[in-house]
Order: C-alpha cells, then sequence, then structure tokens
C-alpha cells in the first residue's frame, strides 16, 4: 500500500501551492500529490482566454516544470480518483481499488462545472470550461462549427464568448438573470459588458431560459427556450457554475453542505484533515463573516500556505483580501474585495472612455472595487477594502483624485 507523510487531494493551484510551501518552509517529511487529471499542475484562468484562443500552449500553462517537483520529492499519482476516505484509519480509497495512507490529509479537489438538467444536455457537443481535456475536446469540434451557444453569463460565458468571436465564430449567449454578471458585481459594469460584447457582435439573450438542448442523432443542434424560441448551434459550452468536490469528506463526517466546512487554518472537522481552494466552506470578513466558497486562484494559493504553515506548526489565521480578475477582448477587469451586501455604487470615470471603476460601499465603508483598464484604481482600492476605509462619495467619484491618498 502506498502512503505519505502528507497526502494532497488534488493537481490544481491549491494543491500545487501546498506542496511548494511545504518544501519551501523545511517540510521534510514525504508528499504524494493525487489527481484525476493526467497532467502536471497547471494554471486554469487561461484555458477559457489564451488556451481557447490558441495563443498559449499548454506546457506554458504548467505551473512548475516536471524537474522542479522531482527535484523537492513531491510524487505525483495521476489519473487517479478518491472515492473515500476513512479519517480512523487515516486511509483513502481510489476509483480503482487503491488504498493510500495518510499522516496529514490536504484536500484540495475544487468542484465539477455544474450541468443542466433539461432534456439533451448530455448530448454531443454540450461542453464546459474546467480542465485541459474540457478545452481540447471543444477544439476538436471548433472548426466546423459556425455558431456556438453560450448557457451562462458570468465569467466564464462572457471571457468564451470574446474568444470565440474572435475566432469568427457567430455567439449566442443565454443568461438567466436579467443582466450578464449578475451574481458577483452591480448593473453599471454588467451593463458595460453587455454593451461591449454587443458592439462584438454577440447576440444576448437576458432572463432566458433554457428548456432543452436540441438533438438529431444524440447530438446538439440548438438551444430552446422555455418561451419556445429555438436557437440553432453547432455546438453548446455550459458556464454555470460548479459543485465542489467533498462527497468522500461529508460521506467521512466531515461538517459542510456546499463546499466543506474550515476553521480559520483550514482544518476541517476531521482530525488532521484540511481543505483549501474553491471546495472551502470558510467564515470570511470581507463577506461580513459569513461562511462562503471563494472561487479564485488568489484563495486557493493563500489558504494552500496556512494549511502548509499550519502542519509546519507555524500556524496564522486566513484574512486574505479576496481578488479576481477577467480579460475579454482588450478589457481587463480586476475587482477586489466582495460586494456581497453592497448599498451604494460610486462610479469613477467614465465607461466610454473604457477605463473606469465601479466601487462598492456598506454603510459608508468601501468593500469592492471593479476596476477596467484602471489599474491604479485597483492596487490602491486593496488598502481601501482592507481598511474598510469611509470616504466621501463624491471625493471617491473625482478621477483627479487619486485614490492612494484616502488609504492613510
Amino acid at each position: 500500500m502506498r502512503s505519505a507523510d502528507v497526502v494532497i487531494v488534488g493537481a490544481g493551484h491549491g494543491g500545487a501551492q501546498a506542496a511548494i510551501a511545504l518544501r519551501q518552509g523545511g517540510f521534510a517529511g514525504s508528499i504524494l500529490v493525487v489527481g484525476d487529471e493526467a497532467e502536471l499542475p497547471y494554471e486554469r484562468p487561461p484555458l477559457s482566454k489564451d488556451y481557447l484562443a490558441g495563443e498559449k500552449s499548454f506546457d506554458r500553462l504548467l505551473i512548475r516544470k516536471p524537474d522542479f517537483w522531482a527535484e523537492r520529492s513531491v510524487e505525483f499519482l495521476l489519473s487517479t480518483r478518491v472515492e473515500a476516505v476513512d479519517p480512523v484509519a487515516r486511509l483513502l480509497t481510489c476509483a480503482g481499488g487503491e488504498a493510500i495512507g495518510y499522516g496529514q490529509l490536504i484536500w484540495a479537489t475544487g468542484g465539477a462545472p455544474r450541468r443542466l438538467s433539461c432534456e439533451g444536455a448530455a448530448a454531443h457537443g454540450v461542453h464546459h470550461i474546467r480542465t485541459r481535456a474540457d478545452i481540447d475536446g471543444l477544439l476538436a469540434e471548433l472548426d466546423g462549427v459556425a455558431t456556438v451557444a453560450i448557457v451562462g453569463g458570468g465569467y466564464i460565458g462572457l471571457e468564451a464568448a470574446a474568444v470565440l468571436t474572435k475566432r469568427g465564430k457567430r455567439v449566442v449567449l443565454f443568461e438567466a438573470a436579467d443582466r450578464v454578471l449578475a451574481r458577483v458585481a452591480g448593473p453599471e459594469l454588467s451593463h458595460f459588458f453587455e454593451a461591449e460584447h454587443r458592439e462584438h457582435g454577440v447576440e444576448l439573450h437576458l432572463s432566458a431560459s433554457v428548456a432543452a438542448i436540441e438533438t438529431a442523432d444524440g447530438r446538439a443542434t440548438g438551444v430552446r427556450l422555455a418561451d419556445g424560441t429555438v436557437i440553432d448551434a453547432g455546438l453548446v459550452i455550459v458556464g454555470i457554475g460548479i459543485i465542489p468536490a467533498v462527497a468522500p469528506l461529508l460521506a467521512a463526517g466531515a461538517e459542510g453542505g456546499n463546499g466543506v466546512r474550515v476553521d480559520d487554518h483550514c482544518r476541517t472537522s476531521l482530525p488532521d484533515i484540511f481543505a483549501i481552494g474553491d471546495c472551502a466552506l470558510h467564515a470570511n470578513r470581507y463577506a461580513g463573516g459569513a461562511a462562503i466558497r471563494l472561487e479564485s486562484v488568489q484563495n486557493a494559493n493563500d489558504q494552500a500556505t496556512l494549511a502548509a504553515r499550519t502542519i509546519l506548526g507555524v500556524p496564522s489565521a486566513y484574512d486574505a483580501v479576496p481578488w479576481f480578475w477577467s480579460n475579454q477582448y482588450d478589457l481587463k477587469l480586476q475587482t477586489v474585495g466582495l460586494s456581497i451586501g453592497y448599498d451604494t455604487t460610486v462610479l469613477r470615470g467614465d465607461p466610454a472612455a473604457r477605463s473606469f471603476s465601479v466601487i462598492y460601499l456598506k454603510d459608508g465603508a468601501v468593500i469592492a472595487l471593479d476596476c477596467v483598464n484602471a489599474v491604479k484604481d485597483y492596487v490602491a482600492g486593496r488598502a481601501l477594502v482592507a481598511g474598510a476605509v469611509r470616504a466621501d462619495p463624491a471625493v471617491l467619484a473625482d478621477p483627479t483624485i487619486p485614490l492612494k491618498t484616502l488609504a492613510v
């Protein structure tokens, strides 16, 4: 039976960073990373951007080259899915029946794309964007397709729309809410990106409920909406969020539901088991102390480092400022903080100039910023959010007043 002092389940950003942080911190024990994909850890954000666009090869996505891991004695067991956890015996059971013993366990599995539940959802030609294999499968079908339908107006859907439009495809995007990015941003930002995508030829259908994927001979041929409208499409991309991959931990008795619950050191309720990244349900002060999951590289890396520090005997509490980014066309959106529960928005700059920020306040304090081609606002905004700085909205709205002067 294979075993290791620390087993990391999940070979994404969080799993890679956990192994790196352990070695950087002087951990001398054995480390085994178990991943369900065939590849060594790689960057996922470029999948819906540079990789889908064909502008970046896969080898450039690798977080570290193979020699890096070998030199640090980090072992990998790839193409392997963990199906069960026995916290008493400290044993993992894999899909093929292999057993793995662990001293301490870091769960970094992220999540699986949420599927549509309607008729035709499993047809050939229906794709998701989560892994390299997802994009490779999509690209293999793309050349013969004139129209691509995208279900979901979040970051993934909009990024894919931007890339595919640039590749000369007719793109039709369906969003169930009355605006894109409705879960993560205010109306000002939503309406700006709606206008941008329409300007680039994307056909947006808002408040659109998908009733079925139309098929012929088992292959997707279009999308049927609840009102009976049918849009023909040779390929369908579904980007409606993820389901955290935590079933084995919950079955083993870990607290959780929509993710596995962790404390501020990323420890689960099970002994010597940590959870990090997209699947970790944690209390976050930037969400008003509510328990949330953060689906971001920043969160995965920061929590991985914290879990490693706890294993190394130098624990520190999680208190990182959340940040995110999205590239669409020539627009770079940088977000800092969480706009959850905001009661006021301030528009700084002119959207028509394609460089502006939306600042979110709650009870007079800055809680988040969405910055479009406005790097200085984003950099200064981190301090405003971290300090919950109170500022006059009229001052925040004045682009001639640098935000950094307000953070002192």
